[in-house]
């Protein structure tokens, strides 16, 4: 198959790449970014999302029969849902830049959790409760696909990752291993908190299942990327822990805990961009 992957130098775009190469199909990877993976420089295009002339002639180009848009502003440093053009404007050149394509069966868009804050239980697929402008951006993403649907010449659906983890994988979850290794990382004493986490083969796995799946089933559906089981966070900790040979995972008494996040928050806002804990990461790790 022709299959084109934007965001294709990002964490779940690399795998995609590698996964869909490994199968001998004709990858397109087009994203402003150069790949993690020097393997997969014959397959990337240097395009910004927000270059829609650009990008519709490569897409036309390509003429693709699989697109996964993967390609997004996926931190959380912005002010504003201004800051995240490439999940808003974005979106809507890819919708405007597949409209034509004769031979497309399918597109999946990718979303995040985050268009719910942690501890959320959304209603139905359009229940939003979104914690910051990244979540906002992520929401505007969504209505925008629904919106816009008409205009897509195949089946279609959202995905939205949760903690994802793996190779090739950066900020934020790549904090938790880092500080482990360091033996930096300060468990709560005595919480038992269970987390949806997917590890990024099974991601791939999962998606590629969701792009040959019967329309009938997937389309218009929105889904959460997450392995089946929850994981306990302690527990998970001590295996890394193990597996990387690094100093014994501590614990810490919340009251310790909550300030250093008041001490991470004083840093944050002085200008200082990754403390290693905040109010809000904190809450985050205690929330089921």
């Amino acid at each position: 198959m022709r299959i084109l992957i934007t965001g294709g130098s990002g964490f779940i775009g690399t795998n995609l790449v590698s996964h869909y190469l490994s199968q001998g199909h004709d990858v397109l990877n087009i994203d402003h970014a150069p790949p993690r993976c020097a393997q997969h420089h014959a397959a990337w295009r240097k395009i910004d999302i927000l270059d829609r002339e650009k990008l519709s002639r490569a897409v036309n180009d390509f003429s693709p029969e699989l697109v996964l848009h993967m390609a997004a502003r996926t931190d959380m440093d912005g002010a504003s849902i201004e800051d995240y053009a490439a999940n808003t404007i974005g979106v809507e050149n890819i919708i405007h830049s597949v409209a034509n394509l004769p031979e497309l069966s399918r597109i999946i868009f990718a979303s995040s959790r985050m268009v719910c804050r942690i501890g959320y239980q959304p209603l139905d697929d359009k229940d939003y409760c979104p914690p910051e402008a990244y979540g906002e951006s992520k929401v505007a993403t969504e209505k925008i696909v629904r919106a816009q649907a008409d205009k897509l010449p195949c089946s279609w659906l959202i995905v939205r990752p949760t903690s994802i983890w793996g190779p090739w994988f950066d900020i934020p979850y790549k904090n938790f291993f880092t500080a482990i290794a360091k033996g930096l990382y300060l468990h709560p004493s005595g919480a038992k908190i269970f987390k949806s986490f997917g590890y990024v083969g099974n991601s791939v796995f999962q998606l590629d299942k969701l792009a040959h799946a019967e329309a009938s089933i997937v389309h218009g559906k929105t889904l959460y990327l997450s392995d089946y089981d929850p994981i306990e966070v302690g527990n998970m900790a001590e295996h890394i822990q193990r597996a990387l040979q690094s100093p014994p995972v501590k614990e810490a008494p919340l009251v310790i805990l909550k300030l250093l996040a008041w001490s991470g928050d004083v840093l944050k806002w002085l200008g200082y961009k990754d403390p290693p804990l905040t109010s809000f990461r904190l809450n985050n790790l205690l929330t089921q």
